[in-house]
């Protein structure tokens, strides 16, 4: 039988073919034309709408939780500040806003892939939500983030993590730490793990030299796994408090686990085979979309209705990063143009420079856009061309701050607001888009210091 939620694929195939080809059109009619010097002669006003809207994401679910709550109320404030500034930046450079939004079509059906397969990946029971087997969970899934993507990985075990912590009062700090280890930093080893990488694989990073950042990842990784292991075991025992050693034998009932949808990992495979091969074999655009969308189409068609629905799938959260990030893509062309434009009067020239500039840039800019931002700063420095045309020590530099740091905010990477939206759909009481930003940094800045000091100086 033909599951229920793939009634509504043809609408979304159709969907996604439109703004393809609307796409496509542009981006192949402007393939010759470059960029031109847009970035020099905007007014520095024009970011306005990118800060308003990052504004409004941190605001109004504050101020108007209730109305800000609704997909279809998002995507109104994101086309009323998106909109107008993609339609002045299209008369004056259409390339600009052509290759803006080749970027976010193939960033969208990438992230749609990955959420929509993965939510067919049933894993039945869930391990004991100890603090001990809390840690290795999450020790687990940074593994897999540089395996299938940290979306991939965030969507895999961000909802067998949530039930075996069900039992849990206190769970904020569990989804944070899932956000910055297996949504963030653990996708650092390999293109596939995080969009920047990706993108930089495409403009001529060899695949395999991501593995020179396995310093950073095993730092990074491994001094937040020890952090969360302390805080969670603080949280459990506070917690087992109300009721002495009922909290420690309910965990140890849990059901044997097993995978159920086990189809869809083969699905998973060929979104990362077309991820990879178009790398190397350089597919037209467009090719490797529709090749992710008929995987989509296919893993619908074939995992039954009430997998996914004890699963807890539903659309919301990918639909949500699509009306944000149309908005942010759309209305940060002007900051990411005058950065462009202008960047070399910012003195960033030594690899430590390009860590902070583009990590701290990262949280708000998202990370993949502005690792290209950086990365072409530093191509135009006339600096050893070592790799992809700049320093090995640059490039890690660029590489690290734009996964790392783009945990520094809900909007810094395409899996932390999906995975923010599952937990609150769970009754996880989250922080605001200021309170994450802060509580973060407590565990982060001493990290982003060590890493300055032993990789970057």
């Amino acid at each position: 039988m033909i599951a229920s939620s793939a009634r509504t694929a043809p609408i979304a195939v159709r969907a996604v073919i439109v703004l393809g080809l609307l796409i496509a059109g542009p981006t192949w009619a402007c393939a010759e034309t470059g960029t031109g010097n847009l970035g020099a002669s905007l007014p520095l006003w024009s970011i306005a709408p990118f800060a308003a809207l990052l504004l409004a994401i941190a605001v109004l679910p504050l101020t108007a939780r209730h109305w800000w709550e609704s997909n279809r109320n998002k995507a109104v404030v994101s086309l009323i500040l998106g909109a107008p500034v993609g339609i002045w930046m299209g008369v004056l450079d259409v390339h600009v806003v052509a290759e803006v939004g080749g970027e976010f079509f193939s960033f969208i059906v990438l992230l749609g892939a990955l959420y929509i397969i993965s939510g067919g990946i049933y894993v039945r029971g869930a391990p004991s939500g100890t603090p001990l087997i809390n840690t290795a969970t999450l020790a687990i899934g940074s593994l897999l983030a540089s395996v299938i993507g940290t979306t991939g990985a965030s969507m895999v075990m961000i909802r067998p993590f949530l039930r075996a912590n069900a039992h849990r009062t206190h769970r904020t700090h569990l989804v944070v730490f899932f956000i910055l280890l297996v949504a963030n930093i653990g996708g650092s080893l390999t293109p596939l793990g995080d969009p920047p990488l990706y993108l930089g694989f495409l403009r001529g990073v060899p695949f395999f030299w991501t593995l020179n950042l396995w310093g950073p990842w095993a730092l990074g990784v491994g001094s937040l796994l020890i952090v969360f292991h302390f805080v969670d075991d603080y949280w459990f025992e506070r917690d087992d408090l109300a009721t002495p050693g009922s909290l420690v034998e309910e965990v140890h009932q849990r059901a044997p686990m097993r995978i159920e949808g086990k189809v869809n990992i083969l699905y998973l495979g060929g979104v990362i085979a077309a991820a990879f091969s178009s790398g190397v074999w350089h597919w037209p655009f467009g090719v490797r979309e529709a090749v992710m969308a008929a995987l989509t189409l296919a893993s619908l068609r074939t995992t039954p209705a009430a997998l996914r629905k004890e699963n807890e799938f539903t659309y919301h959260p990918i639909v949500e990063v699509a009306v944000l990030f149309a908005g942010i893509f759309l209305s940060m062309i002007p900051a990411l143009a005058i950065l462009n434009a202008r960047g070399a009067a910012l003195g960033i020239e030594r690899p430590w420079e390009f860590f902070w500039a583009t990590g701290i840039l990262s949280g708000f800019l998202d990370n993949a856009p502005t690792y290209l931002t950086f990365l072409s700063l530093a191509q135009g420095l006339d600096l050893p061309a070592e790799v992809a045309g700049v320093p090995h020590a640059v490039l890690a530099a660029i590489s690290v701050g734009a996964v790392f740091m783009g945990a520094n905010s809900y909007i810094g990477n395409g899996p932390n607001f999906m995975v923010k939206s599952i937990a609150e759909a769970a009754g996880v009481r989250m922080p605001s888009f200021f309170g994450y930003l802060v509580r973060v940094q407590l565990v982060l800045l001493p990290l982003y210091a060590v890493l300055t000091w032993l990789f970057f100086s």
